[in-house]
């Protein structure tokens, strides 16, 4: 098994293997003052990698060529990130030229560890020009080698790594169009290269690659067959029986929801997931908790931005109360790395439940109303301010917006602004969704009530109220979906529990209730109570145990 720390261990590495590609001191006689300087530096280099570093890469070298997925995993998951907090925190990894000598020049491994490599730099760095084109270089290297081989590759590697792999490779692309879309913080250099270079990171490579992915594996296939109770591996082909062809099938598909989320294309986001079981437990993607929160983030908001406000609080609310539930069990770094979707899922929830108002779970209530209670509230008193509210909130937690296309380089001062746009529409709808909150506050008071009183009460003419009311009653009607595959189904059913019939100048109000989950809360309670008494035993104990110790002044309680 891998080892926890490299203090004691040591290895051999062959340092001086790096210098062979610039000149062999020993065999050639006249070296240039370049060739003896360059020699130097890699030398130099080399040995500048900490020992525990180095060790590390050559256990990860090993493990990668003897297929030791379980040590891969530790490796990675483990001794990764500590790694780089403690040697690389605020530098980059050795250069991969340096590492060569450490791995016999080991190509597919050197793939490998590039992709490590440029990911710390966009993780905790600021990523150069240069960089981000040699990282998509790295990409198309790695993507190559999978998918253009003569058969399947004998590469294997941890879920967590493929999905990391995946992820990465959408997020420097969606990082590379923000970029190329700011004109006026570029410098002239960096605007030529873009232009001699616009199949860098374009999205129809990026599609390409997603698919072609896809395809490989046979996976839609996989998933079709599994559905019907079929025999998968009939489908599977020789490259989809492989899992790392398998899960980097089904990765993609994911990608897919967010790349197509990102170019603000909703209904094929969630026409990609058809193959895809939400709501199933032994479900691929909840091998990978960050993949498993990313489904349903993506869904939920596709949903949101489709005026399906319940689908996305049931997205929503499902993959919180699993991540509530689960992190206690989760590796520290998958939750860290999952929280900030968390948190910008509350504030996604706070807007679906503020303009259709549901019940949900009395523990997201909580933990919904302690976050964003004060701008639900704004919310549900419309006007102005609550549409800056939802404006707020919605910059916070949507996902970054890019262009398909690359910017007119000739008009740097014509910028196009993806995000704006789909603030834009998303506000078109709320403005008209904002009816419900305000009319259901006043309708929960009464069961019959006529239309004089609550138009004086909301200060406007009945037939305008009126106009209101059918506006109110056509928004509480929401096509929800009812299982199965396909996420764009569903039937028109009512999204909120109180409805109303309008008589001459009469309103007539039905209210559904939900009976209380008294076991809920009778559990939630005992859990606190349990909290209180073992935090008061442990006062009690502490002060037994300083009981005739002398009191120092810091000590003493005025």
């Amino acid at each position: 098994m891998y080892q926890e720390t490299y203090d004691d261990e040591e290895f051999v590495g062959n340092i001086d293997v790096v210098a062979d590609s610039y000149a062999n001191v020993d065999e050639i006689e006249d070296v240039d003052v370049d060739d003896e300087e360059l020699l130097m530096q890699a030398q130099a280099g080399v040995q500048s990698i900490p020992e525990q570093v180095r060790t590390f890469l050559g256990y990860l070298h090993r493990n990668l060529q003897n297929g030791n997925v379980n040590d891969l995993t530790y490796n990675y998951e483990n001794q990764f990130p500590k790694l780089s907090e403690k040697f690389y925190a605020k530098a980059s990894w050795p250069e991969p030229q340096y590492v060569a000598a450490l791995v016999n020049d080991d190509g597919l491994f050197l793939i490998l560890y590039r992709e490590l490599y440029y990911r710390h730099i966009y993780s905790r760095l600021h990523p150069s020009l240069e960089v981000r084109f040699r990282s998509f270089e790295n990409y198309c290297d790695l993507f190559n080698h999978i998918l253009n081989s003569d058969g399947p590759t004998d590469l294997e590697l941890p879920n967590q790594w493929l999905w990391d792999i995946v992820d990465e490779f959408i997020y420097q692309f969606q990082s590379f169009c923000t970029h190329r879309s700011r004109l006026n913080k570029l410098a002239e250099e960096e605007v030529a290269l873009l232009k001699e270079n616009s199949q860098v990171w374009s999205t129809y490579s990026v599609l390409n690659v997603l698919y072609s992915l896809i395809q490989k594996s046979n996976i839609a296939e996989q998933l079709r067959t599994q559905q019907q109770g079929g025999d998968v591996a009939e489908v599977a082909g020789e490259f989809g029986v492989r899992p790392l062809y398998k899960m980097l099938g089904y990765f993609s598909i994911i990608g897919l929801v967010r790349v197509h989320c990102m170019l603000g294309d909703y209904t094929l986001a969630l026409q990609t997931l058809e193959g895809v079981e939400l709501g199933n437990s032994r479900a691929l993607y909840t091998r990978v908790m960050a993949c498993h929160v990313s489904v349903y983030y993506y869904v939920g908001f596709a949903y949101l931005m489709m005026g399906r406000y319940a689908d996305a609080t049931q997205a929503f609310v499902h993959i919180l109360t699993f991540v509530t539930r689960t992190k206690q069990y989760q590796q520290r770094q998958q939750v860290d790395a999952a929280n900030k979707k968390v948190e910008q899922m509350y504030a996604l929830l706070a807007v679906a439940v503020s303009l259709s108002p549901v019940r949900v779970d009395e523990n997201i209530h909580a933990q919904l109303r302690e976050k964003y209670g004060d701008q639900q509230h704004k919310i549900q008193r419309g006007g102005e301010e609550a549409l800056d509210v939802i404006s707020e909130l919605y910059l916070f937690a949507c996902p970054k917006f890019i262009t398909p296309n690359p910017p007119n380089y000739e008009l740097p001062e014509v910028v196009v602004e993806p995000q704006a746009y789909q603030l834009r529409t998303f506000l078109r709808e709320a403005r008209l969704q904002l009816v419900v909150p305000t009319l259901r506050s006043f309708l929960k008071l009464y069961t019959t009530m006529g239309i004089d009183r609550l138009s004086s009460f909301l200060e406007m003419e009945p037939a305008e109220l009126k106009n209101q009311l059918m506006v109110y009653k056509q928004r509480c009607r929401q096509v929800k979906w009812d299982g199965g595959s396909d996420l764009l189904s569903g039937e028109l059913v009512p999204s909120t529990d109180l409805d109303f019939a309008l008589e001459m100048d009469m309103i007539f109000i039905a209210e559904s209730r939900v009976g209380r989950r008294y076991a809920d809360w009778f559990i939630r309670n005992a859990n606190k109570v349990q909290d209180l008494v073992v935090s008061l035993e442990n006062m009690q104990k502490s002060v037994v145990a300083n009981a005739g110790k002398p009191q120092t002044p810091d000590t003493v309680v005025a």
